[in-house]
């Protein structure tokens, strides 16, 4: 079983900053934080930012400059730092590990971007 403990989210104004984190615990070997999807009302789940226990990134284009994904891995921790936040950022923010084989999902958190 995996545990996830999401914290972080909520309401901003536009131009406005949130710092997602994520820790994540499991005794599942290979276990380890990847990243963040979200998804808003009426739209699929999609990639926001996710990285490797090497450090490399991957984030989607529209979030490139505005969003930074940080890992610890000795506390199998990820965070996501949101700057200059937009309305259409607003989604629930999931966060997901892998063990090599399989993924799990979080519970997600709310981030609402609005004036």
């Amino acid at each position: 079983q995996v545990q996830f403990v999401e914290s972080g989210g909520g309401l901003v104004q536009p131009g406005g900053s949130l710092r997602l984190s994520c820790a994540v615990s499991g005794r599942i070997s290979g276990l380890y934080a990847k990243g963040w999807y979200r998804q808003a009302p009426g739209k699929q789940r999609e990639l926001v930012a996710v990285t490797n226990r090497g450090g490399s990134t991957t984030y989607a284009d529209s979030v490139k400059g505005r969003f930074t994904i940080s890992r610890d891995n000795a506390k199998n921790m990820v965070h996501l730092q949101m700057d200059s936040l937009k309305p259409e950022d607003t989604a629930v923010y999931y966060c997901n590990a892998v063990d090599g084989l399989v993924v799990y999902w979080g519970q997600g958190t709310q981030v609402t971007v609005s004036s």
